[in-house]
């Protein structure tokens, strides 16, 4: 059960995510789940949440290709945490195609709650799941 609301924007493809088969390319949609996943940290106010000394890394992306989607198409790109460990915090993603309400990709990824000036994982603070909790953000 996702601890977040859903954080949700609609993105118009541009013909630099295409690729030579003539359809978004599938590393632009891992650049789009991490670009997401900071946007919505960004803007429950995470970042400010987390304190000094703090960042967030990935452990590991999976993402599943259902369709593809091509230049000029409108998705909805939608991500949410879906858990919280002491130092971790699975985050998911789907992009969906608005002309037709169709699944077009589906991620997930693991990010690490990291102290900067050692390097190793630390406990996320109870500010950051607060502000993860709050209510639900679309960016048009």
């Amino acid at each position: 059960m996702p601890i977040s609301p859903t954080y949700t924007k609609i993105i118009i493809i541009p013909a630099s995510a295409i690729d030579e088969n003539g359809h978004v390319n599938n590393v632009v949609y891992v650049q789009w789940m991490q670009d997401l996943a900071l946007e919505h940290y960004s803007n429950i106010g995470g970042i400010e949440a987390q304190g000094p000394n703090s960042t967030w890394v990935i452990r590991k992306h999976s993402i599943e290709y259902f369709l593809p989607a091509f230049e000029g198409e409108e998705i909805e790109a939608r991500t949410w945490v879906e858990e919280l460990r002491k130092v971790r915090s699975l985050r998911m993603y789907e992009f969906v195609r608005k002309s037709d309400g169709k699944v077009l990709v589906k991620g997930e990824t693991d990010w690490v709650f990291m102290d900067t000036q050692t390097g190793r994982p630390k406990a996320i603070p109870v500010e950051v799941e607060k502000f993860l909790k709050r209510q639900e953000v679309k960016i048009n």
